[in-house]
């Protein structure tokens, strides 16, 4: 049969990494100790379906060599492993746990991985008491992690294992070896007869009958070369193909009623019987194997039994081994005969052997027939007779021998040989001869770039291993190792400083090392290639310079640094720090009495090197002086100051400005250019705030500390000229003006005025102007400065002033400024000279327009009237009532220059009557006069008189009140009471005629009434009531009112006008409208698909007398759909819909503009596309 193909030459064959398993002392977590331990028992080894007894020989098939693990490559990078289980040992009844991971970033799922044992043993079946497999999943690192726990280890555990991963078409395969040692206690144990007993062989016990066919088809298909094995089938790839063609549907037959099987098995030399059964017995049936048709002979007999027909072979041989098919007219059956060879038994088993590393070992055992197939494994794992192999298997007749022409220690195994029929093992014990040193290492001391040579010799020629510093050395250009017999050499050509440390030569096999010292000296050295010119360094004053100058040197050299005479330390401010590779000269918060030059001096044993590096410790300039502000504007101001004192070391570039409130504390960078001058300009400040600026100096190191901020000052400006200068009298001896405040005023607020006037002179008459509506802001002739005249020492306040002592006749000229903190405004002139003589003016009153009727108040109110009037000079005013004069004790008169005021704190009625004003000037006289009415409640009717009573009616008459409260009577008040209880109730109000019908009154029942009066102050305090009562006799038949049922108006809401179908254009309002009555008044509500429209802005609800409205404001295609009007009261409710239909749709893009949600624009978009699709 062909060779099974192993994997694990595919493998990869690099030394794999030192093992990292756990290997718990204690037991581990496992199952619960009653847990059944046939979970993890195997069947027999030879592959046999027949059950075995529970022993301890738990996964003793498929065990691989250690060795052959350990050649793998590993040079062929993992396609999903990111770690792999390693190789490890543990002892007997120990524990030991193998862990793979797989990085699941580009992983939608777990995947799939597999634990084997050998080749083909899957150990998921075998979880239990002593094995274990777990996996778990970190989340943040994405990493699947699988365990596979063996505990309490037995001795046949050890082998080889396979750890599979699969993930959709990716695919990633692992093995590794566990070795299983004797612990001293258990070798103790070891019964010292049983090592001289011989291995039994271990034979096939009968076994049922197998269909071999029925377990390769129910098989996995990485079983069928180890099932194919043990049941005798060479033709593994004959096999395959037949059984694809057993596992086709047999599709149902026409000719037969019954056909062949898929398949037959028989042993070799037995009988085997075909049969069909027709539908028509009389259709001719023909037999064929392998294509060739069969005739009848003694080997092949055909017989009939009804509308069966029977094939016997008879003797069956391996020839007989094919495909078989019988032909009914034009129909086929086939089936498949598989003819299986007897079990071949192991007749003489393998025996323990020992030997030395380096001999010839041969492993021998006798079958039962000759040129049999008998496999080979190491631990489980089966040995190819490859040509590359080095093992090689010898067969002669029925002796097969395993050869190893060289053993190694790895040898070290359990070899097996197992047949179809038996198996048989031994051990193989390879032990290392004694090894002695002929020629050890020496020291050596080498300079730097000198060669390295090292040598040795040992009694046994074998290959070793390099070590430096306990690192592995592999040969190299620069590193070369030579081994020829028993001496093995080192030589680096040209040493280096690396080089240096212990070195150490160990043989392959043996626990012995060879160590020697190497010693590379160099001279001291300082690289100062990074230092400036003159090896200058420059440094910032306050920051920390660390300067590092690389230095070599082997020994390491000693490093001092010194400054002057002084050695610097390696603690202070100033210190030294040293490395292997480098020294560091560290100063702290740099000042500017660092700088200067500084001696750093390498010395070791080969050498010294010495150099001075110069510090040079620059600043940033000292703070400029306070600033001076020299001038200051409405929103700006100039600013100067001095350069500072010091510029750090480095020339001064320019300033930087700012400026902040005084009550702030936040600064303003007002230029983010230097300035170079040393004034500036602050501008865009706010009128009327408090500011202060303070300098920055810049250099090439930094910005200075800020300055002292300059005194506080306040950006101010003078207000506009006042406005409208006018002449607001003249006297013989004063003249008196009036103007407006400026229209500007500002920030600093306004002080007051100042009045200036001069006399007629030089050049009075020349440029005066002739319009008096003109407001000057020059004066109309030429004045000199100091031919004005301050009327006012002091600062006015008011808009108004007099200027006296004046001379009669004479002209002036007058001029006002504003005064404010910034100064005075420019000045306001009066367009024409003034010339100072009294002008009269006739008196005028002018009445205000409410005085002109009759000016009622109520009593207690207070009466405030002021009533202007004009004339010039000294006019007097005079004040009569009803033709006396007026009573200064009651009524308050205040007289002014232009108007009179009439006050009365709380009016009585008494203060009614005329009024009469006079204003005089000289002999001109005007008069007016003002109607005061003071009004009050009126007093009650005089009387109130019963005129008759008659049924349930009484007419009353009364007479009008005597008072009326100095007002007109507007109506009166009738109120009616039971003389029992002496209840009033109002029967009439504002009631104008002076006799009344009070109707309805309770027959039996006695009556009082009484009157109110009113005007317009109300009704009056008190009411006149009737001095006798009226009653309401019985007499005569009591008239019966019929009695009527009140109707029923309740009605459940009903639509009297439905809705209708409408359609509506984008963008334009569109309305819905119905009736619907209904009696309580029912509740409308308006709903679009079933859902109720509430606090939605793009729809107005109107319902008026019954009409209801839906207004939808600029509609899109969205608002399209079924509206619903609901109307709702407590005897029902009624619905009436209809469609709307928006044409002229709207973009995505436009709805979401909009402001629609995209969840409804999305929906929207889906019902436009299916009624597209409806439509079509």
């Amino acid at each position: 049969m062909p060779e099974p193909t192993k994997k694990d030459e595919t493998e990869t064959q690099s030394a794999p990494p030192p093992p990292e398993q756990k290997t718990p002392q204690d037991g581990g977590t496992g199952k619960d100790k009653d847990e059944d331990d046939t979970s993890v028992s195997t069947p027999p080894a030879d592959g046999m379906s027949k059950p075995a007894e529970r022993k301890d020989s738990v996964w003793s098939i498929g065990e691989g060599a250690p060795e052959e693990s350990g050649k793998r490559d590993d040079s062929q990078m993992s396609t999903l492993f990111i770690e792999k289980p390693q190789s490890g040992s543990v002892s007997v009844g120990g524990n030991i746990t193998f862990i793979a991971k797989v990085e699941a970033k580009d992983l939608l799922r777990k995947p799939n991985v597999k634990w084997f044992k050998g080749k083909w043993m899957d150990l998921a079946s075998k979880a239990g008491k002593h094995l274990q497999l777990k996996e778990s999943f970190e989340r943040h690192t994405k990493i699947h992690t699988f365990e596979m726990h063996i505990i309490k280890a037995k001795e046949n555990y050890a082998g080889n294992y396979r750890c599979e991963v699969s993930y959709k078409d990716k695919f990633d395969s692992c093995s590794f070896d566990l070795e299983v040692t004797e612990s001293s206690q258990a070798a103790q144990s070891i019964d010292i007869r049983s090592a001289f007993k011989r291995r039994e062989i271990k034979q096939q016990e009968e076994e049922p009958e197998v269909d071999v066919w029925e377990l390769l088809k129910n098989a996995n298909p990485s079983e069928y070369e180890k099932i194919a094995f043990q049941y005798g089938i060479t033709d593994l790839r004959g096999m395959l193909k037949r059984l694809k063609r057993m596992r086709r549907e047999v599709k149902k037959s026409a000719a037969f009623a019954k056909g062949l099987d898929p398949a037959y098995q028989v042993d070799k030399g037995g009988k085997v019987r075909f049969m069909v059964e027709l539908a028509d017995p009389t259709v001719e049936l023909k037999w064929y194997k392998n294509g060739q048709e069969i005739r009848p002979s003694a080997k092949y007999i055909f017989e009939h039994k009804g509308n069966q027909r029977i094939l016997f072979i008879n003797n069956c041989t391996m020839a007989d081994d094919a495909r078989y098919y019988v032909t009914a007219g034009d129909e086929k059956c086939s089936t498949e005969l598989f003819v299986r060879d007897p079990p071949i038994l192991v007749t003489k088993g393998l025996e323990d052997t020992s030997t030395y590393v380096g001999e010839r070992v041969e492993l021998s055992c006798e079958v039962s027939e000759e040129n049999a197939n008998v496999k080979w494994f190491r631990n489980g794992v089966e040995l190819s007779d490859d040509p590359h192999s080095r093992y090689r298997i010898k067969v002669e007749g029925k002796k097969h021998t395993l050869i190893i022409e060289e053993a190694a220690k790895n040898d070290n195994a359990t070899y097996s040989v197992m047949t179809t029929g038996g198996q048989s093992e031994a051990k193989l014990s390879v032990d290392l001869r004694p090894l002695k040193i002929s020629l050890a290492l020496e020291d050596q001391t080498v300079r730097l770039g000198q060669e390295i040579h090292l040598k040795c010799e040992i009694s046994e020629n074998v290959e070793g291993k390099w070590y430096k510093n306990g690192q592995l050395v592999e040969a190299s250009d620069r590193v070369k190792l030579y081994h020829k017999g028993r001496i093995h050499r080192f030589v680096i050509a040209s040493s280096a400083v690396d080089d240096e440390g212990e070195y150490m030569f160990v043989p392959d096999a043996y626990n012995i090392n060879i160590p020697c010292k190497v010693h590379v000296v160099d001279p001291p050295k300082l690289h100062l290639d990074g230092l400036g010119e003159n090896n200058t360094v420059t440094v910032v004053a306050g920051s920390k310079l660390r300067l590092e100058i690389p230095i070599t040197g082997e020994p390491t050299p000693k490093v001092v640094w010194s400054r002057g005479d002084k050695g610097i330390t390696d603690s202070g401010r100033i210190r030294a720090e040293t490395y292997p590779d480098s020294s560091c000269l560290v100063i702290d918060a740099a000042e500017r009495e660092d700088s200067g030059p500084f001696r750093i001096t390498l010395k070791n044993e080969a050498g010294e090197d010495t150099a001075l590096i110069n510090i040079k410790v620059v600043d940033v300039p000292d703070p400029p002086q306070a600033p001076n502000v020299t001038e200051v504007g409405e929103d700006w101001c100039v600013m100067t100051w001095e350069p500072p004192a010091n510029d750090g070391g480095s020339p001064i570039l320019g300033y930087f400005i700012e400026r902040k409130k005084k009550q702030s504390s936040r600064w303003m960078r007002l230029n983010f250019e230097l300035i170079k001058e040393t004034t500036f300009e602050p501008k865009k400040m706010i009128e009327g705030v408090a500011y202060e600026v303070r300098v920055f100096a810049v250099n090439a190191i930094g910005i200075s500390k800020p300055s002292m901020p300059s005194k506080s000052f306040v950006p101010l400006a003078v207000t506009s000229p006042p406005t409208l200068l006018a002449v607001d009298g003249v006297t013989d001896t004063s003249v008196t003006m009036k103007w407006r405040p400026p229209d500007h005023i500002g920030a600093a607020g306004l002080d007051g005025y100042v009045v200036e006037y001069c006399f007629e002179g030089n050049g009075f008459s020349q440029g005066i102007s002739t319009d008096l509506s003109e407001e000057l802001l020059e004066p109309p002739f030429h004045v000199e400065a100091d031919e004005w005249i301050v009327a006012n020492p002091e600062l006015t306040d008011k808009t108004k002033f007099t200027i006296n002592g004046l001379p009669t006749g004479s002209k002036i000229l007058v001029r006002v400024k504003a005064v404010n903190a910034a100064g005075e405004s420019e000045p306001r002139y009066h367009p024409q000279p003034i010339l100072v003589k009294e002008v009269i003016e006739p008196p005028k009153i002018r009445l205000p327009r409410h005085l002109k009727q009759t000016y009622t108040r109520r009593v207690g109110e207070t009466v405030n009237l002021v009533i202007p009037f004009q004339g010039r000079p000294r006019a007097k005013v005079s004040w009569e009532k009803n033709g006396s004069p007026i009573d200064k004790n009651h009524i308050n008169i205040r007289n002014t220059e232009n108007d009179t005021i009439i006050f009365i704190r709380k009016a009585e009625r008494c203060h009614s009557g005329e009024y009469d004003m006079k204003v005089e000037v000289e002999n001109l006289v005007d008069k007016a006069t003002i109607d005061i009415q003071i009004v009050d409640r009126p007093g009650p009717p005089e009387i109130v008189i019963i005129d008759d009573v008659w049924g349930e009616n009484v007419n009353l008459s009364w007479k009008p009140p005597k008072d009326d409260g100095n007002a007109a009577i507007t109506g009166y008040t009738i109120q009616k009471a039971d003389k029992k209880s002496m209840e009033w109730f109002t029967v009439m109000e504002h009631y104008h005629r002076t006799s009344a019908t009070i109707n309805e009154l309770i027959i039996g029942n006695e009556y009082y009434f009484r009157v109110f009066a009113e005007n317009m102050c109300g009704l009056s305090e008190d009411a006149t009531m009737t001095k006798e009562s009226a009653l309401i006799a019985k007499d005569g038949k009591v008239y019966k009112y019929p009695v009527y049922n009140d109707f029923d108006f309740t009605e459940r809401p009903m639509f009297t006008q439905p809705l209708v179908n409408t359609f509506a254009v984008a963008g334009y309002n569109a309305t819905l409208n119905c009736s619907v009555r209904g009696n309580p008044k029912p509740k409308i509500t308006w709903l679009k698909n079933k859902v109720i429209i509430m606090n939605d802005p793009r729809y107005r609800m109107f319902s008026n007398q019954g009409v209801c409205t839906l207004e939808i404001r600029k509609p899109s295609p969205y608002d399209g759909g079924t509206y619903t009007c609901r109307a709702v009261n407590t005897l029902g409710e009624a619905e009436v819909e209809c469609k709307l239909e928006v044409k002229g749709g709207l973009s995505f893009f436009r709805l979401l503009m909009d402001g629609v949600p995209p969840h409804i624009i999305d929906s929207y978009m889906r019902e436009v596309q299916a009624d597209k699709t409806e439509g079509k």
